[in-house]
């Protein structure tokens, strides 16, 4: 389990749940952690691909060194669970006892574990005219009917309007059209940019069609007229929506909680 950090003071934690920390960001790292800034990479994108830079990193410098087992990616505030703690208060002496360690026999059939959906038909309505009011005058009927709420108008909303159908428009052949419908017909999609795969080729053919299609978009968004973290990130966010389309059609899957609890309110 590769466990991603902003910040060095989080090592001996992450090390204490026998996870592999990966320092991501300018601040001084040590040896003892996973860097995604040497060999071939891509981590001045950092602030506009998230932690898609280190899967950029372990794609180009060390896939012939991954685990023939599972591998999986958590975060310093995000961590795999197995029952729902959302409505727990949770504190860092908590989560080593919560936190997964192993595989759970009941997942050890699946060939990937990703998170548990989220609905972005079942958000408030305020929300939506506070972030796209725009957009709403356009189909006022989403005010009234959730079934409008899809995948493509969540995007839309949060992410600027049309920037999915045109960084769709750049997938290869083959997800396509089949991306496009499933961006058109969900509801909900598994979140985070979290997954743990039990295949290393399967996790290697992943990287092989999302890299290609992120650095075509680059054509479309750039980088020095992102504005405001919707689109500053927008190379994460499509990377989140095409991780749940791809695993969920190309695989066995089963999707796990994810506990919230920033490490960062205890290490300072």
């Amino acid at each position: 389990m590769y466990c991603i950090s902003m910040e060095p003071i989080h090592l001996n934690f992450i090390k204490s749940l026998g996870y592999l920390p990966v320092g991501l960001g300018d601040k001084n790292f040590g040896r003892e952690w996973f860097r995604d800034n040497t060999g071939k990479n891509i981590s001045k994108k950092n602030k506009n691909y998230g932690e898609y830079t280190f899967h950029y990193w372990i794609w180009k410098n060390y896939k012939d060194k991954l685990s023939e087992n599972w591998i999986g990616f958590c975060q310093y505030r995000k961590f795999w669970t197995m029952k729902n703690y959302s409505n727990e208060k949770l504190n860092i002496e908590k989560i080593p006892s919560i936190a997964i360690k192993e595989i759970p026999d009941q997942y050890k059939d699946y060939d990937v574990i990703l998170g548990n959906p989220f609905y972005v038909n079942q958000q408030r309505t305020s929300k939506f005219i506070k972030k796209g009011f725009g957009l709403i005058l356009k189909k006022p009927g989403i005010l009234f009917n959730k079934n409008l709420r899809n995948l493509k108008f969540h995007f839309d909303l949060m992410h600027g309007e049309n920037n999915l159908r045109k960084a769709i428009n750049l997938l290869d052949d083959k997800n396509k059209e089949s991306f496009e419908d499933y961006m058109n017909t969900n509801y909900y999609f598994h979140p985070h940019n979290m997954f743990i795969c039990k295949s290393k080729r399967l996790l290697l053919d992943y990287y092989e069609v999302i890299f290609p299609w992120l650095e075509r978009c680059e054509s479309l968004f750039g980088f020095e007229n992102l504005k405001g973290y919707g689109l500053t990130r927008i190379y994460g966010f499509l990377a989140e929506r095409f991780l749940s389309y791809w695993f969920t059609k190309n695989t066995k899957f089963k999707a796990m909680d994810i506990a919230f609890y920033d490490i960062n309110n205890d290490l300072k």
